[in-house]
């Protein structure tokens, strides 16, 4: 018998060190992006602009869907490989799409929209207020770059007491869970959804796909957007805020447990659910 010979690379290295550069870089989006806005919006305009801000994060996740749609259509080697030589389809369940295209596509995109950011200003003249510039003269430079970095050294120093008492906060702990088990939810539905309705619907991994992207996301879009402007229409406040949360949560939960009405048949699979005879 000949020696059989396992299959095995290390180049998902290269994929699991990229995603993790790629999260160190879109993390601090978020959290120093709301203070960002926070600081130097109106009270009465910041749901909004923040509104603004959760949608751009949906709508970008909808167009990736839609360019890993297009790029699963194409074969993997793509180039390399010519069309008569490819003797299966999209919906073969050997086929592999090009999923490294779109890797490269996002990555140039992230390039070129992170340059902006080097030319952010360090701070703004908050909404509503008149913008009066100070001359510093060089005299002034060295204590304001002294103070900053005794600041520096103050916030480390005070890092760790204040990470206690933020997870001794009920209030913030209970947001963290509910967060948790929110995106656990939305995950599992992107991560198996197209799997399913590939074995449940015989549809190809880029219909699959694309219908993911374009069932869910845009809905999620405009609830962004239209509570960002109920908040500023009504100047809702944080209990207020609260409760419409509390309630619409409800309601999208029980909207949820009808999905167990909603069975279809198991698709025959030989030797699984029907014999082979």
């Amino acid at each position: 018998t000949e020696c059989e010979k396992e299959p095995g690379s290390l180049l998902w290295i290269f994929v699991m060190v990229g995603n993790i550069v790629r999260g160190m870089g879109e993390t601090p989006i978020m959290p120093l992006g709301i203070s960002y806005l926070e600081d130097f919006a109106k009270a009465e305009n910041s749901p909004f602009y923040l509104a603004c801000l959760h949608t751009a994060t949906v709508i970008g996740p909808f167009l990736g869907l839609l360019l890993a749609s297009f790029c699963a259509e194409l074969f993997v080697d793509i180039g390399s490989a010519g069309a008569d030589e490819i003797t299966i389809t999209a919906t073969d369940a050997r086929w592999v799409g090009a999923w490294w295209l779109g890797i490269l596509i996002c990555a140039l995109l992230n390039l070129l929209v992170g340059i902006p950011f080097w030319f952010l200003p360090k701070s703004l003249v908050k909404e509503g207020e008149t913008n009066e510039p100070e001359e510093t003269s060089e005299k002034s430079v060295a204590p304001l770059q002294e103070n900053d970095k005794n600041e520096t050294r103050q916030t480390m120093y005070d890092f760790i007491p204040f990470l206690k008492a933020l997870f001794h906060n009920p209030v913030y702990m209970l947001f963290i869970c509910i967060t948790v088990l929110q995106f656990s939810a939305f995950d599992g539905m992107i991560s198996f959804m197209p799997k399913y309705l590939e074995q449940q619907f015989g549809k190809s991994a880029s219909d699959a796909i694309f219908l993911i992207g374009v069932y869910n996301l845009p809905v999620l879009c405009v609830g962004y957007f239209s509570g960002g402007l109920f908040m500023k229409k009504f100047k809702i406040n944080i209990y207020q805020a609260a409760n419409i949360a509390f309630w619409v949560s409800l309601l999208e939960y029980l909207l949820y447990f009808a999905a167990y009405w909603t069975v279809c048949d198991t698709s025959p699979v030989a030797g699984l659910t029907v014999s082979y005879q």
